[in-house]
């Protein structure tokens, strides 16, 4: 499977919502989630903070100026609403049928809740590029349940990731067992049930009705879960 291109995303609605660069992972963070599938959470969630936290911290500060009245609450819907509304449409973003396009589809979920998370802290007044948010990623998506095995499992991820030798020859290697074990870490983070995503790339029609309303579910669910954890340490 190719690493899929860094897809620029529509511009937002209005001023105050948060503009992503891409649509979904970038190629460098496929490469080493297929490397280490099960690692992709965190090797996931790590880049996530480092990449999208930047992001967010700057909308949060750009939106507080420009609606100095707005609480954190209706700053975390605006993001809350913008990305739940990117995850509904994530499903059409790859083209790709089968496996291949099923993975790429959680991928890009994957990567849209958690830049979700991370406005949504920022929007409380926490800081998104903090390595906590991290751990709040994994716990809050259900990877891990409690804080301490998702701050261990981290560790390893990062460990991992300064490994150079983990990456060579992954080009030459068989990539269908590590590809399917990545689609099941990956629907796991995303709350997706993996022979949810296959049934609705497999037939046809069904992409749409079932993609839809399984992307939107999950990550309503979890901007629930994200908002209260949030709400609770402002």
């Amino acid at each position: 499977m190719q690493s899929p291109p860094e897809t620029t995303a529509p511009p937002a609605d209005d001023r105050s919502g948060p503009r992503p660069e891409s649509a979904g992972p970038p190629g460098t963070l496929w490469a080493r989630m297929k490397a280490d599938p099960e690692y992709a959470p965190e090797h996931l969630a790590l880049e996530a903070v480092r990449r999208l936290g930047p992001q967010a911290r700057a909308w949060a500060a750009r939106t507080r100026a420009e609606r100095p009245d707005a609480g954190p609450d209706a700053v975390a819907q605006l993001a809350i609403r913008r990305f739940t509304h990117q995850a509904r449409l994530s499903g059409a973003i790859s083209g790709a049928v089968g496996l291949p396009g099923a993975v790429v589809d959680v991928g890009v979920l994957a990567w849209t809740q958690a830049r979700m998370v991370l406005h949504v802290a920022a929007a409380y007044g926490l800081d998104p590029t903090h390595p906590a948010r991290a751990t709040d990623l994994l716990v809050l998506q259900r990877v891990h349940r409690i804080a301490e095995s998702a701050r261990l499992a981290l560790g390893v991820a990062a460990g991992r990731e300064r490994a150079s030798r983990i990456f060579e020859g992954v080009t030459d290697r068989p990539l269908t067992g590590a590809i399917l074990r990545l689609g099941a870490k990956l629907a796991q983070m995303t709350g997706i049930k993996a022979t949810k995503r296959m049934f609705a790339k497999i037939i046809p029609g069904a992409g749409v009705i079932l993609g839809t309303w399984a992307n939107s579910t999950a990550t309503t669910q979890l901007a629930r879960r994200a908002r209260d954890h949030y709400r609770q340490d402002h």
